[in-house]
């Protein structure tokens, strides 16, 4: 089964500090890139976070976002700057000795003053938060695997009707390309019986004539690679996910046989002198523009 590029999973999971909430987002990318943001005190489990989303995904940008679900409860503790209590205090009393004034300082009134107590979150251990990271994680990759997986389904069927069709239009170029010589035979005889008068070409020189046009103008070896490029791509399409659900990345595979196959036609379109195998090349280049395009969506 192959997949889509794109995709989303979100997922959740409640531990001690709170509920952590994980939602991971992918869109089409050359190469694998995993940008994770994470909360400060959980920083540390970054490289950790990177390896999981890797084992599940081959290619494509994937962004995590962790964050603690608003309104879960988080340890606090209120913080205080003593030295900066202390400058107040100091402060006060030389503005009272400079101004002969008596100013009644008491730690309800320092406490007032701007930064002397602050309020933060209690530090958190962050392997204690990783079985619960971790769920969160994997239900949010579970999520995006999913949706990759049906979108790859649905780009699946859709590059399938396009190789059927280029297909049969191979078939018909392959069946076309005897009857070009055979044309080309009658036409070159008619023309010098016209030029010459009839009887007068020599059997042996005309069938020389022909041999050359038909050699110029062979495709055989063209549509042969042609039709091992097509197999070459369904097999792919059809091919089984590893052991474990993995991610099996053939876009790149894909990408590169809708090139060999758009060079072999180039060659089937330049050496094959007839209308109707051009009109055909024509179509079949139409085809691989839009299964290219597709492709550079598959992981």
């Amino acid at each position: 089964m192959i997949r889509s590029m794109t995709g989303y999973g979100r997922g959740e999971a409640a531990g001690p500090d709170g509920r952590l909430v994980a939602e991971v987002r992918a869109v089409n990318h050359r190469f694998a890139e995993v940008v994770v943001r994470l909360p400060r005190s959980l920083t540390a489990l970054e490289d950790r976070v990177r390896r999981v989303v890797q084992q599940q995904v081959a290619r494509g940008r994937v962004e995590v976002t962790v964050t603690w679900e608003e309104g879960g409860e988080r340890p606090r503790r209120v913080k205080v700057d003593k030295d900066l209590a202390l400058a107040y205090y100091n402060a006060l009393r030389e503005i009272a000795a400079v101004t002969g004034s008596k100013i009644e300082i008491t730690s309800d009134s320092l406490a007032r003053w701007p930064d002397v107590l602050t309020v933060e979150e209690a530090e958190v251990d962050p392997e204690s938060q990783w079985p619960v990271l971790e769920e969160a994680l994997a239900g949010a990759l579970a999520g995006l695997v999913a949706m990759r997986e049906r979108e790859g389904e649905a780009l699946a069927a859709d590059l399938r009707a396009r190789l059927d069709r280029v297909a049969e239009l191979v078939a018909a170029i392959g069946d076309r390309a005897p009857l070009v010589v055979q044309e080309y035979r009658q036409r070159l005889s008619r023309r010098l019986d016209e030029l010459l008068g009839p009887g007068v070409v020599d059997p042996a020189r005309l069938a020389q004539e022909v041999a050359i046009f038909a050699d110029r103008c062979d495709i055989t070896e063209e549509l042969k690679r042609l039709q091992s490029h097509l197999s070459q791509f369904r097999a792919e399409l059809d091919g089984e996910s590893p052991p474990g659900g993995g991610p099996r990345p053939v876009g790149r595979k894909l990408d590169f046989l809708v090139q060999e196959m758009g060079r072999e036609i180039n060659t089937v379109g330049a050496k094959a002198q007839d209308l109707a195998i051009a009109a055909a090349v024509v179509e079949v280049k139409t085809e691989l523009e839009k299964i290219r395009e597709q492709v550079q969506n598959i992981e």
